[in-house]
């Protein structure tokens, strides 16, 4: 069952049901040009995947993460009018990931295209972990009811071996909120957490991270006004540039 629920990155992308997808390192690597970020690593984690819908066999599988078992992935959610949010946090991700290459970075994504399965919320965790990244970052949009509004950035709390990345987590979720409040004037979540900060136990990419991580709900894509801004390929960049300066104030 290794191979099915991609515990093993090059057993994931063997898998017929992976649709051929390259491994992640293709994603990564990048320019090592001198810039503001030279010589820092950076992982990035596209949320969920164009393939996982058809696969619940696989995604649905329980993996451990940290204090229970939850499913490998998840399929994510959509706009009203069907922009899906693996696509859409491919999109940014990959604008993130060329804005920060700009910038002289090292970046690896956490998967190779968006027409595969998985990988699954351990093997992700593990990209960055075996990286050594200075941070990661896993993008998603909300699926809360529609009439909840704006963005919130997830930080981890102490499960087991997360420890130790806990208050560098806090630092990094900090400097993603506030550059991303400041560059795209999204407001924050007004239907959970505070000031546009939530600290969840639940979530494997945290739990099992041993290097500063957080997750970013970029938008409700439920909400009619997030949804319309989300599906803009110009805010997308918005976004992106918004997250690099993120990155920045972190790592400066």
């Amino acid at each position: 069952m290794a191979g099915l629920v991609c515990l093993g990155l090059a057993a994931c992308h063997a898998s017929p049901a992976s649709g051929g997808e390259p491994p992640p390192a293709a994603e990564g690597g990048g320019s090592a040009a001198p810039g503001r970020l030279s010589g820092k690593m950076i992982v990035i984690d596209p949320g969920h995947n164009g393939g996982n819908a058809a696969h619940p066999e696989v995604i649905g599988e329980p993996v451990w993460v940290g204090n229970g078992r939850k499913a490998c992935n998840t399929a994510g959610t959509a706009t009203a009018d069907g922009y899906a949010e693996h696509a859409f946090t491919w999109d940014v991700s990959n604008r993130l990931a060329k804005a920060l290459r700009a910038r002289g970075a090292r970046v690896a994504l956490t998967r190779g295209s968006d027409a595969g399965v998985g990988p699954c919320v351990t093997e992700r965790a593990a990209i960055g972990n075996r990286a050594h990244a200075d941070a990661t970052l896993s993008i998603h949009g909300d699926g809360a009811a529609a009439a909840g509004h704006g963005f919130h950035v997830i930080l981890p709390m102490p499960v087991g071996g997360n420890k130790g990345i806990v208050a560098p987590s806090a630092r990094l979720g900090t400097a993603i909120r506030d550059a991303y409040r400041s560059g795209t004037d999204m407001p924050y979540a007004d239907y959970l957490g505070k000031d546009g900060l939530d600290r969840r136990d639940d979530l494997g990419g945290l739990n099992l991270s041993t290097v500063p991580a957080v997750f970013i709900e970029c938008g409700n894509m439920k909400n009619p006004v997030d949804a319309a801004r989300m599906s803009s390929a110009a805010f997308r960049q918005v976004m992106a540039e918004s997250l690099a300066k993120g990155f920045e104030d972190y790592l400066r």
